[in-house]
C-alpha cells in the first residue's frame, strides 16, 4: 500500500516508523515531513493546512490510505476532502474535529451529556469575561476557544493573572480568531493522565496510558509548551480508574458524539485530571497527542495500520490490539528559547545512543552532512525498558549524545511517575 502522511513533526515521525513494521505498506508520502523522515519516505513541501494542495498532490500520486495527524488541516476538513476524492483516511469528519477545535463546543457536549469535567463559563465579549474574573474567587482556568498550538490554557492563581490572560486572547488576540470566544473553568487538582484511543465511532479502544510534561519549567513552572516529555504507562491510571473512565467518559463520548450526528472516527485524545472526586475531563483532542504518540506507539505490538484501518472500516471490535507490559520515557530536546523566540539553522550532533533508545526527529532539517534545528521542539529520545525507572535513566543517556548550541531539555521528565511507584 502506498499511505501518506499529512504532518511534519515527531508526531508524525513516530506513526510513519510505525506504520513501516507492517509489510503491506510499500511506499510512504509525507507532506510536508521533515528531516529525519527523508531518510524513509518521500516528503514535499507542502504544508498540512494547504487543503487544496493536498488534493492536487493526491490527483498526481497514487494514495491507497491517508493518514492526517495535526488539528487543524483537521479541523478545516481535510479528512472530508479526502473521502470525497474515494482516498479511505485515518481522521475525523470536520463535524467530529470539533471536539478539539472548540472548547465551548467540547464543554456543551459534556454538560449536555452528563460527562465528568471542571464547571465553567463561557464569553465572547471581553467586558463580560472581566467581570465574570472579578466575581470569582481564584485560582481559575482561562482557555482559547480555538487551536492555539496547545499553549492556549492560562493557570492563573490570581485576580491579576486571570485577567492578564483575558486581555491576552481577547484584547491583544495572541492566538487569533481562537480567542475570540474564551472559557474560564474551575481549577481541578490530581495527577493529570493522557489516554489515546483507536475509535471507528462506536467501538473504543484505549491505548497505554501515559503523562505529559507540559510546561516549559520543571516542576510545572513556566508558560505551556507542546509538551517537554512523556512517560507511559501512568502509574496514577489504575486499573479501577481505567473502569471508571470507560464507563463514564469513553463510552458516552462516542456515544454523544454519534447523537449529535457528527460520530467520531480515528484517535481521540482523552486529557484527564484524577480529582477526589474521581477522573474528570480537562481536555479532548481529535488526533494523536504529541509527544505522547511516539512514547506509547513503540509499545504497541500489533499492527497500527490495522488498527487505523478498522477505524475507517467500522470494523474495530473484529480487531485485536495488544500493548506491550514495558515502560517507555520520551524527552523532549528544544531550542533555547521556546516557547518564544529561538534560533534555527543550529547544526545538530547525533552520537551513539544505548540499546532500546531511538531519536525522533520533529524540528529538523537536512542539510549538508547531517540535520539542522529548524523549529522549537528540534528532537525526542525515546526509550522503551522493562521498568519507567530504566527507560527514563536511559531516555536521559541517550539525550546527552544529542546536542546543538543552546540546546534545552527538562531534568525532571518522569520525576513525579516515580515518586508514585514508589510511594513517595
Amino acid at each position: 500500500m502506498k499511505i501518506l502522511i499529512i504532518g511534519g513533526g515527531g508526531r508524525e515521525y513516530g506513526i510513519a516508523k510505525k506504520l513501516l513494521e507492517d509489510e503491506r505498506v510499500e511506499k510512504l508520502y509525507c507532506l510536508p515531513g521533515n528531516g529525519g523522515m527523508e531518510e524513509f519516505a518521500e516528503c514535499f513541501p507542502i504544508k498540512a493546512t494547504d487543503l487544496d494542495g493536498v488534493c492536487s498532490f493526491c490527483e498526481s500520486h497514487p494514495v491507497d490510505f491517508a493518514v492526517v495527524t495535526p488539528d487543524d488541516p483537521l479541523a478545516m476538513g481535510m479528512a472530508d476532502r479526502l473521502r470525497a476524492m474515494g482516498i479511505p483516511c485515518f481522521g475525523p469528519s470536520k463535524a467530529a474535529a470539533r471536539i478539539e477545535a472548540s472548547k465551548v463546543f467540547s464543554k456543551r457536549l459534556m454538560e449536555k451529556y452528563g460527562i465528568p469535567t471542571a464547571g465553567a463559563a463561557s464569553f465572547d465579549s471581553l467586558e463580560s469575561a472581566l467581570s465574570y474574573v472579578n466575581e470569582n474567587e481564584p485560582p481559575m482556568v482561562v482557555k482559547a476557544d480555538g487551536l492555539a498550538l496547545g499553549k492556549g490554557v492560562f493557570i492563573c492563581r490570581t485576580r491579576g493573572e486571570a485577567e492578564s490572560a483575558v486581555r491576552e486572547l481577547m484584547e491583544n488576540r495572541l492566538f487569533g480568531e481562537s480567542g475570540s470566544r474564551i472559557l474560564i473553568e474551575e481549577f481541578l487538582e490530581g495527577p493529570e493522565v493522557s489516554v489515546l484511543s483507536f475509535t471507528d465511532g462506536k467501538t473504543i479502544v484505549p491505548m497505554v496510558s501515559s503523562m505529559d510534561h507540559k510546561t516549559v519549567g520543571e516542576g510545572g513552572s513556566g508558560p505551556n509548551t507542546g509538551g517537554m516529555g512523556v512517560i507511559a504507562p501512568n502509574p496514577f491510571y489504575t486499573e479501577d480508574i481505567a473502569k471508571t473512565c470507560m464507563e463514564r467518559i469513553f463510552l458516552p463520548t462516542i456515544r454523544a458524539m454519534e447523537a449529535e450526528g457528527c460520530p467520531f472516527s480515528g484517535c481521540l485524545y482523552f486529557g484527564l485530571m484524577i480529582t477526589k472526586d474521581g477522573p474528570k475531563v480537562i481536555e479532548y483532542n481529535c488526533r494523536f497527542g504529541d509527544p505522547e504518540a511516539q512514547t506509547v506507539l513503540p509499545l504497541m505490538e500489533t499492527s497500527l495500520l490495522c488498527a487505523m484501518l478498522a477505524c475507517e472500516n467500522g470494523d474495530l471490535h473484529e480487531t485485536e490490539i495488544r500493548f506491550s507490559d514495558k515502560a517507555a520515557a520520551n524527552v523532549v530536546l528544544a531550542s533555547g528559547g521556546y516557547p518564544g523566540s529561538y534560533k534555527k539553522g543550529l547544526p545538530i550532533s547525533i552520537g551513539p545512543l544505548p540499546a532500546g533508545v531511538h531519536p525522533v526527529h520533529a524540528g529538523t532539517k537536512r542539510a549538508e552532512g547531517g540535520f539542522i534545528t529548524a523549529g522549537g521542539r528540534v528532537m525526542n529520545v525515546v526509550a522503551v525498558a522493562e521498568t519507567l525507572e530504566e527507560a527514563v535513566e536511559k531516555a536521559y543517556e541517550g539525550a546527552k549524545n544529542i546536542v546543538w548550541e543552546n540546546v534545552y531539555m527538562r531534568r525532571d521528565i518522569g520525576r513525579t511517575a516515580l515518586e508514585c511507584i514508589k510511594g513517595e
